[in-house]
């Protein structure tokens, strides 16, 4: 036997062309693809339809001649994808995306005609392995506390909220609400001819002050006729002139007369500080004092500040992460996969200009999917179910609601969208691994007003 040795196995090398950028070569010989192709033959020749001829009595060598090439190239290529992939499994390579082919002169030329050894060229991005250490980073977890001011206007809302409904007979009060429908006048009082009508709803007070007696005993489908900018003061103005479709800017618009029909007025009599109010507000609290009361006022506004003062610690964390987590991506090959690997192809030009965002959100999904595969961290349905409850009643402007049977039936509806499920999966992750960093880290306490905070979080960019 000549000491000739036939192979007949891919054979696979991996070389580094650039920073956590590698090529890898698949080697194939005959051997490793022509039984495949004639077992590939031999299939076709039993499906194959041909006019004048029996279905699977079509001779080999006309199925070869007419569909040869094609079987032989879809069998090769099987073979490379087949080897490439087991390739992958046994190194247990960490890898951005697929594999992209390289794009090279030598590509081969496939030819049923002549099998030979065939080198096919892919290169692959790795993912970085990561040193985290958020000891680095100096936080600070802000403590706002509630003003006087804050109470009283909670307190206030409470009453308003609680308070009882009246529609009365004419209007005399500063806090009466007018529904009101605006028509286009002249200075005299008769009506534009076309004016559109617009309807508005405005508490008394909102008028000018001269304004206010002119209103004051009048009933439902009575009119009067105004001047705008003699109507309301500034801030009322602006308002007034963005529902009409009008532009503060524009002075002669601020000088436009309306005729004002009253169609409502509604009257809310503020409920009164007692048990009555502590339960409608608190009705899983036994309040009986007004202190007790404006300390469960306090506590709530404080209760929805720790929660901001929670988010905006979350914020630093993620900067701190992405600040100080050194970390080098294969950028060659990330730009090529930028051009090749989305719905459509992209320029160079535009692959560099997206490559920055991308990057960095890249960097992101690195960072947080090596903290919560180092963490273990996994969302069970149930907690799914839950969020999904409470973003439902967040919509809603609704507190609690554990028992209404269209709630579970809207959930259940929910879970059944697979692409619901993923988001909402990778949002309660995120927020759970966010609040576990949180317990991990040291943080300064600094006092701040609600101003201040309010401040703080607006001018953050990301």
């Amino acid at each position: 036997m000549g000491g000739h040795i036939v192979q007949i196995m891919a054979t696979i090398t991996r070389s580094n062309i650039g920073p956590l950028h590698e090529k890898i070569t698949v080697t194939l010989v005959p051997g490793d693809y022509v039984p495949a192709f004639e077992q590939g033959l031999k299939k076709y020749a039993k499906t194959a339809t041909i006019q004048g001829f029996r279905k699977g009595m079509v001779p080999a060598g006309l199925i070869k001649k007419m569909y040869g090439q094609s079987v032989f190239t879809d069998e090769v290529l099987r073979t490379v994808e087949s080897e490439l992939n087991k390739y992958l499994q046994a190194e247990t390579l960490d890898i951005f995306a697929q594999p992209l082919p390289l794009e090279t002169e030598k590509a081969p030329k496939l030819d049923m005609t002549a099998p030979q050894e065939y080198n096919f060229e892919f290169e692959i991005g790795l993912k970085p392995t990561l040193n985290i250490d958020l000891s680095k980073t100096n936080f600070t977890r802000y403590k706002i506390e509630a003003t006087e001011a804050m109470l009283e206007e909670e307190i206030a809302r409470l009453q308003t909220r609680h308070g009882i409904m009246s529609t009365p007979e004419e209007v005399s009060k500063d806090e009466e609400v007018l529904n009101l429908d605006f028509l286009p006048a002249n200075a005299d009082g008769t009506l534009v001819e076309d004016g559109a009508k617009k309807s508005n709803s405005l508490i008394v007070k909102y008028f000018a002050e001269a304004v206010r007696p002119q209103l004051i005993g009048k009933k439902v489908g009575d009119t009067l006729t105004i001047q705008l900018k003699e109507a309301f003061e500034t801030k009322e103005l602006e308002w007034v002139l963005s529902d009409l479709g009008l532009d503060k800017l524009n002075a002669a618009d601020s000088e436009k007369y309306y005729q004002l029909t009253i169609t409502k007025i509604g009257f809310v009599e503020k409920a009164e500080l007692g048990e009555e109010l502590y339960g409608k507000a608190f009705p899983n609290k036994e309040i009986k004092t007004e202190e007790e009361f404006k300390a469960a006022v306090k506590a709530d506004i404080e209760g929805y500040f720790v929660g901001q003062s929670s988010n905006q610690l979350h914020d630093q964390i993620y900067h701190g992460l992405l600040n100080t987590t050194p970390m080098e991506l294969p950028e060659a090959f990330l730009k090529r996969w930028l051009q090749t690997g989305g719905e459509k192809p992209k320029t160079a030009e535009e692959a560099e200009a997206e490559y920055p965002s991308f990057a960095k959100q890249l960097a992101w999904t690195i960072i947080s999917n090596q903290l919560i595969n180092e963490h273990k961290i996994a969302v069970e349905r149930d907690e799914l179910k839950a969020f999904a409850k409470q973003q439902m009643l967040g919509y809603m402007n609704m507190g609690s609601m554990d028992d209404a049977p269209w709630l579970d039936e809207y959930v259940n509806r929910m879970m059944s969208d697979k692409k619901y499920v993923e988001n909402t999966y990778f949002q309660v992750q995120t927020d759970k691994l966010f609040r576990l960093l949180e317990t991990q880290i040291t943080a300064t306490e600094q006092a701040i007003t609600p101003e201040a905070f309010g401040e703080l979080v607006k001018n953050h960019q990301h």
